[in-house]
């Protein structure tokens, strides 16, 4: 499928692994000029020649750490406008309620709701003008299924469907949407270590570890595997692309069953 994508400005913020290099991959591919953006210039720089190397729109990259808003504002100066904003970089962290101080929450709030905040306060009024644009905040099904394990984590992407929602209100009548995506269990790097390390520990062998997951942790999950990257990829790039019109909005679930809700 076509998805016009080609001779589109999109930016992934936190995307030189994981999920969001697999979402800016899939852009690039389609023929947009994708920006790649990291915490360190090494990083964003051996992401922007990966990508160059393959078939696509234009590659480029600006380093940014999102705890810092002078660093936001970088990201600004550099690129005025955008056509596609994907709100992605985030982090996690287990800690046990008593455990979470408030600078904790100050932190994660910080970064994995205000940064979205920060670049689409500047970005959605550009693409009102411009009279289109995409704008998608990478969620989680954590929104939905609290975990007790890192209640600060799933506040914060409970808040990212909030501010979704609410922004997709100001598009009202044009051709710009606002939308989340709600990844489920996916196997990023940081999965394939946890899953590495517990192997080790437990002296098990990793699939065994994996199944152990989905039986005790995740046990509502209906296709009772990790999601690769790249299955959340594709529907974030659909949903970048023109073909995704009338989608605004709404919290779309690559979840792989986890929530078990029709709504």
């Amino acid at each position: 499928m076509e998805l016009q994508l080609k001779g589109k400005k999109a930016f992934v913020s936190g995307s030189t692994q994981g999920i969001g290099f697999s979402i800016a991959k899939v852009l690039h591919e389609e023929g947009a000029d994708v920006i790649i953006n990291g915490r360190t210039e090494k990083k964003v720089q051996n992401s922007v020649q990966k990508l160059s190397k393959l078939k696509g729109g234009t590659v480029t990259g600006i380093a940014a750490d999102f705890s810092e808003q002078k660093q936001v504002t970088s990201i600004i100066d550099q690129f005025a406008e955008l056509d596609i904003l994907i709100n992605n970089v985030g982090f996690f962290e287990p800690k046990a309620f008593p455990h979470i101080s408030d600078q904790d929450w100050f932190e994660i709030f910080e970064v994995n709701v205000l940064s979205g905040i920060r670049l689409s306060r500047h970005y959605l009024p550009k693409m009102l003008d411009n009279g289109w644009g995409r704008i998608i905040f990478i969620s989680s099904e954590s929104a939905i299924n609290i975990p007790e394990e890192m209640i600060h984590y799933g506040m914060t992407k409970t808040a990212q469907l909030a501010v979704s929602r609410g922004l997709a209100e100001l598009t009202k009548g044009s051709n710009v949407t606002v939308n989340s995506v709600l990844p489920g269990p996916t196997r990023s790097e940081g999965i394939e270590d946890f899953l590495t390390n517990l192997a080790e520990e437990e002296n098990k062998a990793k699939n065994e570890i994996e199944q152990e997951f989905f039986n005790d942790v995740r046990p509502t999950s209906l296709i009772q595997r990790f999601a690769e990257v790249n299955e959340v990829a594709n529907l974030v790039a659909f949903l970048s692309s023109p073909l995704s019109s009338a989608i605004n909005g709404t919290s779309l679930r690559a979840d792989g069953g986890v929530v078990k809700s029709i709504l």
